[in-house]
């Protein structure tokens, strides 16, 4: 490509190797257009893959690393401090020009393919750039003006090879370029679209080819860095899905054909038989108890199977149910090795971000792509793929296409994202060929929000489980009692009450909104006679939380009389069946799913399980919107059931009552659901991301306030401003590895003294399971004195042994063998 071959892309840090400059575009341009032609824009991606790095053939570039890595020595006259120099050269824009150049005066549709191709370039250091910025400026046309000086585009130019410069031309001039991007971005109009939902679609669509291209530079970047690690990648190589199929029919054949089994067996068959419908949006709603994670796994199987799709992707809402979802699937489609141990090469446990956002290039090498046939990932990660600021969460949002995504407890989507989501699944399911299944007991009513053009289209047909108002009834396996009283339950009166009903029922499970609460009732029960007490929350690593699981699983099978106090974390996809359920009042998602705990495979039939819904009056949630107006919604419901109970069918859990929650919870936030943000965010006015990543039109009039005419470019979206103020959510919280139990201490003393990267790569794998996350002030008060690096400049955090409680997990304050001393 070069007329010179010696242009260095990257030196390996372990033996001083040099990745060749060609050899790195040559196999990124394989890589983005394989990635890339999931959509059809194959072409599109070999391109930008191509021309990303090409302004490391500068002159200034060489000297540059060449004085970095020592192959120009402090004397000679070519040598420059690099120290200083780093992330100040520019490589990024010459090729974002070139295209630029070649395209953007053609006519209006070359503009626009020359904006979509050029963004990527450019951007795939940063994260995506604005378009406009909300101070009205064009901040991509000033970019395409960098002078020469800074991006040293004709330079480089200078040095292509006639061949290459033959071959790029080629591509450039190709008709498909533009009539392929065109026809995609056409493609993405349906009759309902706004302008606005149509633009966040092209926006969509931009991202999608920019993650094809940061993953494709990153796996090579990583697999020179470190060969042995490559052979840990599956490199989309899995298992074919039939051998997959058999596994699972294997322990379904298992399944005794009696009582509950045979009401999951009806469910099980219904998805079955559902999965030779087209791809497309579908729901499955299945009463708690249900059996739809190996139900829907069932539906994943065939489906993908008989579509040639890529991978089957579970976002789930609570990283408690990663771990038991995981083992069980794990049991099911991994194998063994001859120690007895699991291979790992069907399922991907993907809990948290282990990883500073400012990645290092050796942390770049470690992060995660989700290359693996079977992916377990919470919505907070499948959120940052679709809206996250910089380049780790965007890698991966091409894994979502082509893909089975099931989205378990979909109910537990944050409010402010619903708009967002809405419309970036229509896109997967109509332009990126996924097919998607919104999976819970309580669906939320996402196809009845307005604006109509952002509302999901959910029609009869597109239920996987026919009548599930007689599922519910078929299910039904206990009893709610309202005992809400005025002036609320003190903590002496909830602990009395938790231990009347494990003598009446042998089992109780006692359900609060906040980690204080857990804390403190806990402690309350511990003091009652005979009883074992067992606490939960997410201060607890995932393994932690197992086997404590574990635990209280064995105290049930063996009739122990037990009092399990946790969080909601526990309400959701855990297979686990108690006597009797304590809630604190929250909303009616969350009574419906714990309920789901409670005589969960009828055990107690003819009798039924008691759920005691209870109003604390100790418990402070003013802070946590989400569940302080979901209270007042169930009080509400709660008020209407006692007056007309054969208007809910006569269950408080009824679908009915499900419906009527949902309508008044949506309706007191439709305002919040374009996720707003306020002038204090990093927008610096009141806005929201729905506008921002669609028309921008605060940023465009502004502009216009400015400039007296209207912007010349087709896409006006503020991409990093709105990713930045995404980060508002809980995808903040940062990672930290615990030291549980001998192997969370062995895996930090390990990353705490190798240097070998492959060796870190699996103990960052291993460390999922070892890991808590915390949010950002949380964070600062403990990185005082209780957090560290495993090794300077890692960015890998992990916790002082004496921070972790084996009782309650990670605390802000010392503890020693028992109690948790931080709230």
């Amino acid at each position: 490509m070069f007329r010179n071959a010696d242009y260095i892309a990257h030196r390996r840090e372990k033996d001083g190797e040099i990745q060749n400059l060609l050899d790195h575009l040559e196999e990124v341009s394989r890589k983005t257009g394989e990635f890339a032609s999931k959509i059809g824009l194959k072409e599109q991606g070999e391109l930008i893959g191509l021309l990303h790095d090409i302004g490391k053939a500068s002159r200034e570039f060489e000297q540059y690393i060449k004085s970095a890595v020592g192959l120009i020595n402090p004397d000679e006259d070519d040598y420059v401090d690099a120290a200083l120099k780093k992330g100040k050269v520019d490589h990024s824009t010459a090729g974002a020009q070139l295209i630029y150049r070649n395209l953007a005066d053609k006519n209006p549709e070359g503009l626009l393919v020359a904006q979509v191709l050029s963004l990527c370039i450019a951007s795939h250091h940063s994260g995506l750039l604005d378009c406009i910025s909300p101070d009205g400026v064009d901040a991509y046309s000033k970019r395409m003006a960098k002078i020469e000086e800074k991006t040293h585009i004709n330079e480089v130019i200078g040095k292509i090879s006639d061949e290459a410069k033959a071959k790029i031309t080629t591509l450039l001039q190709s008709k498909e370029l533009l009539q392929n991007v065109v026809s995609r971005f056409k493609a993405l109009r349906t009759p309902l679209d706004s302008q606005e939902t149509l633009f966040f679609k092209y926006g969509l669509m931009l991202r999608f080819l920019y993650s094809c291209l940061i993953d494709a530079d990153r796996l090579n970047t990583a697999d020179f860095e470190l060969p042995g690690a490559a052979k840990l990648r599956n490199h989309g190589n899995y298992a074919d899905w039939p051998i997959l199929i058999n596994r699972l029919n294997e322990k379904l054949a298992a399944f005794e054909p009696e009582g509950i089994n045979t009401v999951r067996q009806k469910i099980s068959q219904a998805c079955y038989d559902f999965s030779d419908k087209p791809k497309g949006l579908y729901q499955l709603t299945v009463p708690t108890g249900g059996g739809k994670t190996f139900a829907s796994l069932r539906f994943a199987l065939h489906h993908a199977d008989k579509y040639k799709m890529d991978r089957i992707i579970y976002v789930l809402p609570y990283t408690t149910i990663i771990d038991q979802n995981a083992d069980e699937i794990r049991k099911v489609l991994e194998e063994k090795d001859k120690k007895g141990k699991y291979l790992n090469r069907v399922v991907l446990e993907h809990h948290s971000n282990l990883m500073p956002d400012k990645e290092t290039a050796r942390q770049k090498v470690l992060s995660e792509n989700w290359d693996a046939p079977v992916v377990l990932t919470t919505n907070v990660q499948v959120l940052e793929a679709l809206f996250g600021s910089g380049t780790r969460g965007a890698r991966r949002m091409h894994q979502l296409a082509n893909a089975v995504i099931i989205f378990d407890e979909v109910q537990t989507l944050p409010v402010k994202c619903v708009q967002l989501f809405n419309t970036a699944i229509t896109c997967l399911v109509n332009n990126c060929g996924s097919t998607v299944v919104l999976c819970t007991a309580t669906q939320p009513l996402l196809d009845k929000i307005e604006p109509k053009s952002r509302a999901l289209p959910v029609t009869a047909e597109q239920q996987m489980v026919p009548n599930a108002r007689q599922l519910f009834n078929d299910l039904k396996r206990v009893e709610v009692y309202d005992k809400t009283k005025p002036g609320g339950w003190s903590n002496d009166e909830i602990k009395e009450l938790a231990g009347q009903r494990v003598i009446e029922s042998g089992s109780v499970l006692v359900v609060v909104n906040t980690k204080t609460s857990a804390h403190k009732i806990y402690e309350q029960c511990t003091q009652i006679s005979n009883v074992e007490t067992y606490h939960l929350s997410t201060y607890m690593c995932p393994s932690h939380r197992m086997a404590v699981l574990d635990q209280v699983k064995a105290c049930l099978h063996d009739k122990k009389p037990i009092i399990c106090v946790s969080t909601q974390l526990i309400e959701a996809g855990v297979d686990i069946s108690f006597g009797s359920v304590i809630r604190f009042l929250a909303g009616l998602d969350s009574i419906v799913q714990v309920a789901g705990r409670c005589n969960r495979h009828n055990e107690k039939y003819p009798a039924l399980g008691e759920v005691y819904i209870i109003n604390p009056a100790e418990e402070n949630i003013d802070a946590i919107e989400d569940i302080r107006i979901g209270k007042e919604k169930s009080e509400r419901l709660l008020d209407e059931f006692k007056n007309n109970p054969e208007g809910f069918g006569n269950n408080i859990l009824s679908p009915e009552a499900m419906e009527q929650y949902y309508k008044y919870y949506f309706y007191q936030r439709a305002s919040e659901m374009n996720y707003p943000v306020t002038a204090d965010s990093s927008v610096g006015r009141a806005d929201n991301l729905f506008n921002l990543l669609s028309v921008n039109s605060l940023s465009v009039e502004e502009y216009k306030r400015i400039k007296n005419k209207n912007p010349a470019i087709p896409l006006r979206q503020a991409f990093m401003t709105a990713a930045k103020s995404f980060q508002a959510i809980e995808s903040v919280a940062r990672g930290i590895i615990v030291p549980y139990g001998e192997e969370g201490k062995n895996i930090i003393n390990k990353l705490c003294s190798v240097q070998e990267l492959e060796k870190q790569y699996k103990l960052i794998r291993q460390a999922q399971r070892y890991s808590v996350n915390v949010f950002p002030d949380v964070l600062k008060r403990l990185q005082e004195q209780a957090v560290h690096e495993v090794q300077k400049g890692s960015g890998i955090l992990y916790l002082d042994e004496r921070y972790y409680s084996d009782e309650f997990g990670l605390s802000e304050a010392p503890v020693k063998d028992m109690g948790f001393l931080g709230a």
